[in-house]
C-alpha cells in the first residue's frame, strides 16, 4: 500500500488540465500582426494562375493582388512581400525589367499602395533572379559566374525604383557581399531615408525552394551554391549578421525557417532589431501534400510549425498561410 509521501508533489500536468488553463500559461502566442504574406504578381495575365506545387497560391493579376492586400488588412496581417513575375520575353541577362519604373513589381507596389495605403507594410523582393534569362540573382561575368560588385550596382538601381514606387521596406535577397550597405546608400542618396531594409541575413541554399521556382517562373540554370549559405554552416550566419547590422539593416531574416530553427534562435539571441523568418514554399508544400493525403491534421500542423518558428525567436513570419491563419486566430479571440 502506497503512502502519501510516495506521490509526486510537483505535477506540471496541473497546468494542462483545461483549454483555459493552457491558454493562460502559454509561453508563446501567435497574433495576426506577427504574419507577413508573400504574394506573386505576373505581368500580362487576365486571370490568376494557380501554382501547382502550392495549393491555394496563385500568380496574381494586378487586380487580384489588390484584393489579396485588402483581405490581408481585414485579417490583421501586418505586411505583404511582393514578388514580380515578368513576361518571358522581357527577361534578359541584366534583369532590365527589375529596374524599369513601369516594371511589374513597381506597378504592383503602386497598386497596393493606392489600395491600402499605410494600413499594410508593403515590402518588395530586391533581387534580379525573377528578371534574368539565366535565373541567377545577379549579373554574370564572362565566365558565367555571378559578378558580386556589378550586381550591387543593379541592386542600387532596384532600390531606387522600388522606393520611388512607394514601398515601405525593401528586402535584398541575393546574398551578395555588401548588398545592405549599397542599398542603404542608394536609398539615402535619393531621398528615401525612411524606407527600411529587411536583410536576408542567413539565406541558405536549400532543396525546399523548388515550388517557389514555379511561382516566379524561374529560368535558373545551375545552382546558387556560390552565394547562398551552405546548410552545413552555422557560425557563418553570425558573421553575415554582423555585417548586415554594420551596413544598416533595420530588420534581419533567416530563410528557410523550419530546417534552420537553430540558426533563427542564435540570431534572435544576438540582436536587438526585429527578426523575421520565412516559412518557404517547400515547407508549405509538404504540409499541404500530407494533409491532402489525410496523413496529418492540416490546421494543427500549420499552427504547430508557426508556433515553433515564433518560439525559436522570430518576431515576424513570412508564410503563404498568413491571411488564412490570421482568420483562425481572430476567430479564437
Amino acid at each position: 500500500m502506497s503512502t502519501y509521501g510516495s506521490f509526486p508533489g510537483s505535477r506540471p500536468r496541473r497546468l494542462r488540465t483545461t483549454p483555459a488553463m493552457r491558454r493562460m500559461v502559454a509561453e508563446t502566442r501567435l497574433h495576426p500582426s506577427d504574419l507577413i504574406l508573400p504574394a506573386f504578381v505576373r505581368e500580362g495575365i487576365s486571370e490568376p494562375l494557380a501554382v501547382s506545387a502550392m495549393p491555394g497560391v496563385v500568380q496574381h493579376t494586378r487586380d487580384t493582388l489588390r484584393k489579396a492586400a485588402v483581405e490581408a488588412v481585414a485579417a490583421g496581417v501586418s505586411g505583404i512581400m511582393l514578388f514580380g513575375v515578368p513576361a518571358d520575353e522581357n527577361k534578359d541577362a541584366r534583369g532590365t525589367a527589375g529596374t524599369e519604373p513601369d516594371g511589374i513589381l513597381q506597378l504592383a507596389i503602386r497598386d497596393v499602395k493606392a489600395e491600402v495605403g499605410d494600413e499594410l507594410v508593403i515590402m518588395s523582393d530586391l533581387c534580379l533572379d525573377e528578371y534574368t534569362d539565366h535565373g541567377h540573382c545577379g549579373v554574370l561575368d564572362e565566365h558565367g559566374r555571378v559578378d558580386n560588385d556589378a550586381t550591387l550596382e543593379r541592386y542600387a538601381e532596384m532600390a531606387q525604383v522600388q522606393a520611388d514606387a512607394g514601398v515601405h521596406v525593401v528586402g535584398p535577397s541575393g546574398m551578395m557581399d555588401g548588398q545592405v550597405g549599397v542599398v542603404r546608400d542608394a536609398l539615402d542618396e535619393t531621398g528615401h531615408e525612411d524606407v527600411s531594409i529587411l536583410a536576408y541575413t542567413a539565406k541558405y541554399t536549400s532543396a525546399f525552394y523548388g515550388p517557389f521556382r514555379e511561382a516566379v517562373a524561374s529560368s535558373l540554370q545551375g545552382d546558387r551554391k556560390t552565394y547562398q549559405q551552405d546548410p552545413a554552416n552555422a557560425r557563418e550566419s553570425l558573421r553575415e549578421l554582423a555585417l548586415d547590422l554594420e551596413e544598416g539593416a533595420d530588420m534581419v531574416m533567416v530563410k528557410p525557417a523550419g530546417p534552420y530553427l537553430d540558426i533563427l534562435y542564435r540570431v534572435a539571441q544576438a540582436v536587438d532589431v526585429p527578426v523575421a523568418a520565412y516559412q518557404i514554399s517547400g515547407e508549405f508544400a509538404m504540409i499541404e501534400a500530407a494533409a491532402e493525403k489525410g496523413w496529418i491534421e492540416r490546421e494543427r500542423a500549420i499552427l504547430e510549425t508557426l508556433l515553433g518558428i515564433k518560439r525559436a525567436g522570430a518576431d515576424t513570419i513570412l508564410t503563404y498561410w498568413a491571411t488564412e491563419v490570421a482568420g483562425w486566430l481572430n476567430a479564437e479571440r
